[in-house]
């Protein structure tokens, strides 16, 4: 079995606005309150949330806050 030779480093394919979003949830906000400090909907929120747990690969937020913290995808 042959390993890539560069892989893609997780998160790196993660957008701006995922990457505001995932720092808002490493603060331990609801989709709520990420909805109101950001300026959009909690519906656009639960997306980028969708997105940002596919792309880290894990099942929930308290995964995704590990992985960014594990990774430093987040300050």
């Amino acid at each position: 079995m042959a390993l890539a030779a560069n892989p893609t480093p997780l998160g790196s394919d993660l957008t701006e606005r995922e990457r505001a979003v995932l720092q808002l949830m490493v603060r331990g906000l609801t989709n709520f309150q990420i909805a109101h400090q950001t300026g959009i909907s909690e519906a656009t929120v639960r997306f980028h949330v969708g997105n940002i747990l596919s792309k880290l690969e894990v099942s929930n937020r308290t995964e995704a806050v590990h992985v960014a913290l594990k990774h430093r995808l987040v300050e």
